[in-house]
């Protein structure tokens, strides 16, 4: 029998969103504390709501709960960010081969597309990109694949943001999402899988080069 989750209550999803959003766009940084007296404080809320929200983003990996150091911004490092790549690059070209194959729509992956090239700063950007890649597998016809790929979404964007306050790539990572969609959208299921594992890849190995140890 199915569980249905427990939907999440509105000042905790409201306290959720907005330290999701500080920490995506690099206002929080890897490593930093969050102290939930200082984010009650902030969000005009009692101490229940961001206990609650921060349990919620330490599941899907943004922070990191220690019995000794509190809660934490995840840091992110070079094993970090080979693992969450890892598994990009198992899963995500082969989702994109699968929508390509059925013919899907990509109208969406063309509006994120458009949005990151019109935007007005980098949090704008980011979040048109991870839309982007998301229109890219959400069409593959396999819903799991789709949900194991969105569990890792916040981790890529987080080793995302952390790799362009060091170095803003996003002009190089625009031209490859066009060639990517433009291989997509002529049918080129092999090109265009090919042209998203190379995209995900090296975008990694520049950002972190030590990650390129170990790799399989």
């Amino acid at each position: 029998m199915t569980s249905v989750p427990t939907p999440i209550p509105s000042r905790t999803q409201y306290v959720l969103d907005a330290i999701k959003h500080r920490i995506l766009t690099g206002q929080l940084t890897s490593g930093q504390a969050l102290v939930e007296t200082e984010l009650a404080a902030q969000y005009g809320v009692s101490k229940t709501p961001v206990r609650e929200a921060l349990k919620t983003l330490a599941g899907t990996g943004l922070v990191v709960m220690s019995q000794y150091k509190g809660v934490t911004v995840r840091m992110v490092d070079a094993d970090m960010a080979r693992e969450v790549y890892d598994v990009r690059l198992l899963l995500e070209p082969e989702a994109l081969r699968r929508t390509v194959r059925r013919g899907a729509s990509l109208d969406a992956a063309r509006d994120a597309l458009t949005r990151a090239d019109q935007a007005d700063d980098t949090a704008e950007r980011s979040l048109a990109n991870r839309e982007f890649h998301r229109a890219l597998y959400l069409p593959c016809g396999n819903p799991l694949l789709g949900r194991m790929l969105d569990e890792v979404r916040d981790q890529a964007a987080l080793v995302s943001t952390v790799a362009w306050s060091a170095d803003p790539s996003w002009q190089r990572e625009a031209d490859e999402h066009r060639e990517i969609l433009r291989l997509a959208l002529e049918g080129d299921a092999e090109g265009a899988a090919s042209a998203l594992h190379a995209h995900i890849a090296s975008f990694v190995q520049r950002a972190f080069p030590e990650a390129r140890e170990g790799r399989a």
